[in-house]
């Protein structure tokens, strides 16, 4: 079991200042094991500051972010899920979901996270699930005439379970919507010699998931 934070197109300090306050209280290091970035950081600080919640951080390269050190593509196995990272401008059209299905037929991912468009998505597609955590800083962008609305994700991962919990800052109050993808995957066969024996599934929530962080990698 792992909690993952899936958060990307910060634009700052560019196009947003800093965080909305009400998200920086929410996010608070202990909780978070891996922090799954769709790019745009922009800036050092902000990437130091996601290294506080986490240690353990993927960060991909959006079209803004000037650190040659980001990889444009990332891949993470949660056994049985694999995860792909991209920012999502590979992408034509833009979130186009046949298009990116292609991506991640060629990852050979169960999930595919990407950002771009600064508006939130999850669905289940073509046997796969695509989440877009949209812009966590509400920044503008020049494909989207109206207001967008700060966004970001928290994907609870129990095996071949994955459940995201959205957080939507609408009219300055936090709301949470929660949205499960369940990989179909063959049951394994019990051994001749042995019982086959079931461990359930813990209740614990995300709130009460404690983090293990990992030595994270500097690319400043």
């Amino acid at each position: 079991m792992v909690l993952v934070l899936i958060i990307g197109d910060l634009h700052i300090p560019h196009r947003a200042h800093d965080l909305p306050a009400k998200f920086r209280k929410l996010l608070v290091p202990g909780k978070i094991q891996q922090i799954l970035c769709t790019g745009n950081v922009c800036d050092r600080e902000t990437y130091e500051y996601l290294r506080t919640i986490a240690g353990d951080v993927y960060v991909v390269r959006g079209d803004y972010d000037e650190s040659a050190s980001f990889p444009p593509s990332a891949t993470i196995v949660h056994t049985p899920i694999r995860i792909g990272v991209i920012h999502g401008h590979q992408c034509v059209p833009t979130g186009d979901l046949d298009a990116l299905s292609a991506l991640a037929r060629q990852m050979d991912v169960d999930v595919l996270v990407s950002g771009h468009t600064h508006t939130f998505q999850a669905i289940e597609y073509d046997g796969r699930f695509f989440v877009n955590p949209g812009s966590a800083t509400g920044a503008w962008t020049g494909s989207y005439n109206g207001e967008i609305t700060p966004s970001f994700a928290l994907m609870d991962i129990q095996g071949a379970v994955v459940v995201t919990y959205v957080y939507q800052l609408v009219e300055g109050e936090v709301r949470v919507e929660k949205i499960e993808y369940r990989k179909e995957v063959e049951a394994p066969k019990p051994a001749q010699s042995q019982s086959a024996t079931s461990i359930p599934q813990s209740g614990v929530t995300p709130q009460n998931i404690p983090s293990s962080p990992q030595a994270g990698q500097t690319f400043w």
